[in-house]
């Protein structure tokens, strides 16, 4: 019995031994292996189909086609101030927490303008001349170059013989796409989309891209009255 005892308890103490040596294997080898890192992936979005309906409210100067999965709801407010008149209008893209702000004036009529003063910012009335609509919208087209990698600018002239300007940011910017359009003489409209999200580039190109067909179908169905 004895001996029997010592054979079982040899074989245990080898199989021990034999464990021991495969863990110092894995873990000497495990060491020296090198760290592969894995790129940071993002939900998919299962974008909806893209169907259009007219935009024709009465009273309004224009009219266009918008997507069936957004609302349209006049602007009580234009980045906490009051719209400057009752055309102007959000797109909302509930499903993209997303919105295009869309602006509207009459080029000769009068707006309410911020100016400096030494006491503070107080309201002013002025003209709305076309170039300083313009310059006003490169303006805040051009607030976003701190984190804009670039901005280009395309010249557009749609099927309905309005003109305007395209501008697409890159980089991790609350705004990469706006616009306006304009006939130069009486109407002057302008749209910027953004997002109800913390600006990042990579997981919001996917969406900036769909949104880009839609905003240029908006564009070029866009019709004065």
């Amino acid at each position: 019995m004895r001996i029997i005892a010592a054979i079982i308890q040899s074989a245990i103490g080898n199989w021990q031994l034999a464990i021991m040596g495969i863990i110092l294997f894995i873990y000497s080898t495990s060491c020296n292996s090198t760290y592969t890192s894995k790129k940071r992936g993002y939900f998919k979005v299962n974008f909806p189909e893209k169907k259009y309906v007219k935009f024709e409210q009465p009273g309004f100067p224009y009219t266009f086609e918008y997507p069936v999965y957004a609302n349209v709801v006049k602007d009580s407010t234009y980045f906490e101030s009051s719209p400057d008149n009752p055309y102007w209008i959000n797109i909302d893209f509930p499903f993209f927490r997303g919105k295009i702000f869309i602006s509207y004036k009459t080029i000769g009529g009068k707006s309410v303008y911020k100016i400096k003063t030494p006491s503070g910012y107080k309201d002013s009335v002025g003209i709305n001349s076309f170039e300083n609509m313009v310059n006003d919208s490169y303006k805040i087209t051009y607030k976003n170059d701190i984190k804009a990698y670039s901005i280009e600018d395309s010249v557009m002239h749609t099927p309905n013989n309005i003109t305007g300007i395209f501008f697409s940011l890159t980089g991790s910017v609350a705004t990469s796409k706006q616009f306006f359009l304009t006939d130069t003489t009486r109407h002057f409209l302008r749209g910027a989309l953004y997002f109800n999200a913390t600006p990042n580039e990579d997981s919001l190109r996917p969406v900036n891209d769909f949104l880009q067909q839609d905003m240029k179908h908006i564009i070029n169905t866009l019709q004065w009255k």
